[in-house]
């Protein structure tokens, strides 16, 4: 891929900034490239994309060091490392180096789980705590969604990545969330048989498999890609056998995978014969996203 050419305007209006940025991140294949140019530039100006758009019919300058952060953006650093931020639902999560980025289709299988956490909690009464645990939580975005969004609910969230802990440390130190570090696999005994709902996205790509977005492929965790083993299902066996361990009889289990796992993993719930009313759910494009069951 040939390095685009960009060219700073130092003194040139916002609007053309904004113009100039689009077409040097279109020319570096960013994928939507008039959105990113216009959050970088209301990252820099502290705004948001509303009152940005107003600011660009009006006589606003292009502000210091935008041609810095679009060049970088160019060259293809992920947008949320860039401003540091990432949004989750209705959470604002610090990001960096050393974290998986959360991804939009998450949202929906978090989504599943809150759902389960609600109706539990209106079957039993305001009365009873209800448990969850998100194994491998890299940024803490799904056990921060469930401990803000599912109430009487007490939240553990289990990394063991040396560097995605501080992220999920800063992330969730407000939420109410309990944060462990320690292995999916034999985290939280004392918890055995007594959660009610478990989430996880664990790594789950291939070994040999080069992940086709350039940003993932250059700056996402390897330990949060590589699910272990020749077909990258080594980490999601983990994650359904401590699922299995944690939860008590009716406890609910969904594990997010790629499109192309549905069958594989379905099959995994069936054959462990652990698990009941195996379903497969699609996202927001309609591609087979996560695998769900309940304990027997």
């Amino acid at each position: 891929m040939s390095k685009p050419v960009w060219t700073p305007w130092v003194t040139s209006s916002l609007s053309d900034a904004v113009s100039g940025a689009t077409a040097a991140l279109a020319a570096a294949g960013v994928p939507s490239p008039a959105v990113d140019a216009q959050l970088l530039a209301a990252h820099l100006l502290g705004v948001g994309l509303g009152e940005l758009a107003a600011m660009l019919f009006g006589t606003a300058v292009a502000p210091a060091g935008y041609a810095e952060l679009v060049a970088r953006r160019a060259a293809r650093e992920p947008l949320q490392h860039i401003t540091g931020i990432a949004y989750f639902r209705h959470l604002e999560l610090a990001v960096g180096k050393g974290v998986f980025v959360p991804r939009p289709e998450t949202e929906s299988v978090v989504q599943l789980a809150i759902d389960v956490l609600a109706r539990l909690r209106q079957e039993r009464g305001g009365e009873t705590e209800l448990l969850a645990v998100d194994l491998g939580t890299g940024s803490g975005a799904i056990a921060g969604a469930m401990a803000t969004e599912a109430a009487g609910t007490r939240v553990y969230a289990v990394e063991l990545s040396d560097d995605a802990y501080p992220w999920a440390a800063k992330n969730l130190a407000n939420t109410g969330a309990t944060l462990v570090r320690g292995d999916m696999r034999d985290a939280l005994g004392e918890l055995e048989g007594t959660v009610d709902v478990v989430v996880s996205n664990p790594p789950y790509i291939p070994a040999d498999a080069i992940p086709r977005d350039v940003e993932v492929r250059l700056y996402d965790p390897h330990m949060a890609l590589y699910g272990g083993g020749a077909d990258g299902m080594d980490m999601p066996k983990a994650a359904l056998a401590s699922a299995a361990r944690l939860l008590r009889p009716g406890g609910f289990f969904v594990m997010e995978h790629a499109e192309v796992q549905a069958e594989q993993m379905a099959e995994l719930f069936e054959q462990s014969g652990q698990w009941r009313n195996v379903r497969t759910h699609l996202d927001l494009t309609g591609r087979d996203r996560a695998t769900s069951g309940y304990r027997r």
